[in-house]
């Protein structure tokens, strides 16, 4: 049909990179904590486990704060209220240069969860009101490409930042941390200019356009909401809500517990802060094509849960691999195949939750999975941490983020999926 390609591309383009650039920039602030690490715990004195308690603690602020924002973002509309988390977490993101022990290391990080909380699950929302279900895997897909990209272009970039050292008379962690906070300040006036709430907002829209594209978005709120309508509070309480937070959490749980000791992990292999930044962008370089490729071949088979088993096998095996090899390169092509898991099921889980979420109850539901399963991104790393410094080394922790996968296979299958939960009213 004519009209819905015209549509679709004319909001994909405009939308679509808008926000993964967004997104580029939340995830290197929220990531760059583990380029820090190698010269930042000796600088503040402070152990992995110390380190990797205040990493993840993030997401104990980000839980409680996740539902609270984005309900507001569903009553003040996503411009306003993601410009408002933009800026404040640029303020508090660059604030970690500051910090000079453990304790304040702790409150930073907990201060910036409570000003990034919202973002992610507020832009996962925000898709639902543009793009219907059909484009859902492939366009959350392009979206969080940005993570990918982050590591690619972001560890290199925070490589050379670490170079800085004593310069200004700060440390190279402090430069990062400072530089890379800049950007999200600057597009906080970005967003008020450019974002539109709805599409029935939108001028840069046809008015026939915007009308077929607001009557298929309705046709499959109608039709979802046959099978189930939630209020914000219900969608919370739901036993299917809390099972797929879960299941996130037992995906974060080895992607935020590698991600965060990555770059240490690479460091022992002997390199340079530069060649550690380009080794490790290597994982999200091969995760980056996944996301893409399998949101896609999700969308155009119209299967769900089989494309996110697949992927949590992938983890499976690349970190028990991973864990028992001892050479530098094959354990990078073991993480390598563990990457591409993390990132080819994240655009296919998240339509898993959009399916029968609409409305306030979709805003609050969305939040909730996101708030149980970043869980996984304070427990990761922490124990990852734990187990590294009880044993001196990476085998422990690598074994503890394979079996977390593997409580993701076995509640995926047990979940299941209705595809017929995806269809516009008309096509039952």
């Amino acid at each position: 049909m004519e009209l819905e390609q015209r549509t679709m591309s004319k909001v994909s383009w405009h939308l679509v990179p808008f926000l993964m650039f967004c997104y580029f920039i939340a995830y290197l602030d929220r990531v760059n904590v583990g380029f820090a690490k190698a010269t930042m715990i000796k600088d503040i004195g402070i152990s992995d486990t110390v380190y990797g308690g205040a990493a993840g603690i993030f997401f104990i602020a980000y839980f409680f704060f996740e539902v609270p924002s984005n309900l507001a973002l569903h009553k003040f509309g996503a411009r306003k209220w993601i410009a408002r988390i933009m800026f404040t977490w640029g303020l508090v993101s660059g604030a970690q240069a500051f910090v000079v022990g453990g304790f304040s290391f702790n409150i930073v990080r907990i201060l910036l969860g409570v000003a990034e909380a919202g973002f992610f699950p507020g832009i996962i929302f925000f898709l639902t009101l543009w793009f219907p279900s059909a484009y859902r895997a492939r366009i959350v897909g392009l979206f969080m490409f940005a993570i990918p990209i982050s590591t690619v272009i972001g560890s290199p970039l925070s490589g050379f930042i670490l170079n800085l050292e004593g310069v200004g008379g700060l440390h190279g962690w402090q430069w990062m941390y400072i530089i890379e906070a800049v950007p999200a300040l600057l597009m906080t006036f970005a967003v008020l200019y450019y974002l539109t709430d709805r599409p029935s907002d939108a001028a840069w829209l046809e008015p026939n356009e915007r009308a077929w594209l607001q009557n298929r978005l309705n046709a499959e709120t109608t039709n979802r909401e046959s099978f189930v309508k939630m209020t914000w509070l219900q969608s919370m309480l739901d036993p299917r809500v809390i099972a797929l937070g879960c299941v996130y959490m037992a995906l974060n749980i080895p992607q935020y517990g590698l991600s965060f000791f990555l770059p240490q992990i690479v460091k022992d292999f002997g390199v340079s802060n530069v060649q550690a930044g380009f080794i490790t962008a290597i994982p999200y370089a091969v995760g980056g094509i996944g996301m893409i490729l399998w949101g896609r071949h999700s969308d155009k088979t119209a299967e769900r849960v089989w494309h996110c088993i697949i992927p949590f096998i992938a983890m499976l095996v690349g970190l028990g691999l991973a864990a028992m090899i001892a050479d530098p390169t094959l354990k990078m092509l073991a993480i390598c195949i563990a990457a591409w898991g993390f990132f080819a099921i994240l655009p296919v889980f998240w339509t898993l939750p959009t399916a029968f979420l609409s409305g306030a109850g979709a805003a609050a539901g969305i939040a909730a999975v996101n708030s149980i399963g970043n869980l996984g991104g304070y427990f990761g790393p922490q124990v990852f941490g734990f187990l590294k410094d009880q044993t001196g080394g990476n085998t422990a922790s690598l074994i503890f983020l394979a079996c977390s996968a593997a409580v993701g296979i076995v509640l995926v299958y047990a979940l299941g999926h209705n595809p017929a939960l995806e269809k516009p009213a008309a096509q039952n």
